[in-house]
């Protein structure tokens, strides 16, 4: 039977506490944020709230939820999160999958993939492209140059390259074609990777602002992401062409937070049930030539 010694206990404890004290520290903002949104305008305006609301008004939702224009900011950001993770868990499937079958020239596309990786056109080539393909104000141009993530497509792959070949040559000896042991025998034993790599695409689309600034001209038309930057960077909410309706009787730190609040939940919502999967999701079978 296994002992533990004086040293792995202490090990034990030190790393526990550490990693208990660095979760306090990630949660505390979020808590100061809710607490800020539930407070009054006069305790939020004068730095009287921490972690706990002082004056509780929930006003601050009422008319956040009531803002036309959040909403339609919301609305566009849960199209681009389901319409981009789709899109990019599709080409990253079918590209790791390719690319972990033995074929003639597989190493060259490899390293094309990882040259990607390293280089890239740069931002100008970028906006070029999406500016003259005309997909400008709309929500292809946040979805399609992020399309296929590399390392999420070089992660797929090594987990394929793990799967036993047998089982595949198995199905092929009972008639199945390539696509056939993709769908019935890859990605069923490949569900731990696959929640792990949606996730990352969701939450890079959820929390994604900069391309908005850059292919939204029409403020009307920004993220969710992009809306909240301009807010918190804006300072005065007034300057963002947002309804001033929402800041009636309220100050405009307890809307922010409201909003701030409001676009964290989905991804909280979503994360505790894809979080078991992280361990077996990032495992990378030994590579194989």
């Amino acid at each position: 039977m296994y002992r533990k010694t004086i040293a792995y206990r202490w090990f034990t404890g030190l790393n526990t506490t550490l990693l208990t004290l660095i979760s306090i520290l990630c949660i505390l903002p979020l808590v100061h944020v809710a607490a800020v949104s539930l407070s009054s305008s006069s305790a939020a305006s004068a730095n009287q709230v921490f972690f706990w609301p002082v004056g509780f008004n929930a006003e601050a939702y009422t008319r956040t939820l009531a803002n036309p224009l959040f909403l339609h900011s919301l609305l566009l950001s849960v199209e681009r999160t389901l319409s981009g993770t789709l899109l990019s868990m599709a080409l990253t499937v079918t590209a790791a999958y390719v690319l972990s079958r033995s074929f003639s020239g597989r190493a060259f596309y490899s390293w094309f993939f990882v040259f990607t990786m390293l280089f890239n056109g740069g931002l100008i080539p970028t906006y070029l492209v999406v500016t003259n393909l005309n997909l400008t104000n709309t929500v292809w141009a946040l979805i399609l140059p992020s399309a296929v993530n590399v390392y999420n497509t070089i992660l797929m792959m090594q987990f394929f390259r793990a799967i036993p070949k047998e089982l595949e040559e198995a199905a092929h000896m009972d008639g199945a074609g390539y696509l056939r042991s993709l769908l019935t025998i890859y990605l069923p034993l490949s569900l731990p990777s696959l929640a792990t790599l949606s996730l990352f695409a969701m939450v890079w689309h959820w929390n994604s602002w900069f391309d908005g600034l850059i292919y939204i001209t029409d403020y009307r038309q920004y993220p969710l992401a992009t809306f909240l930057q301009t807010i918190i960077q804006g300072g005065d909410m007034r300057s963002t062409n947002i309804d001033p309706g929402t800041l009636q009787a309220l100050s405009e730190r307890t809307v922010r937070s409201s909003q701030i609040l409001i676009g964290a939940l989905p991804i909280l919502l979503v994360y505790p049930f894809l979080q078991r999967f992280f361990v077996h999701g990032l495992t990378m079978g030994a590579v194989k030539e």
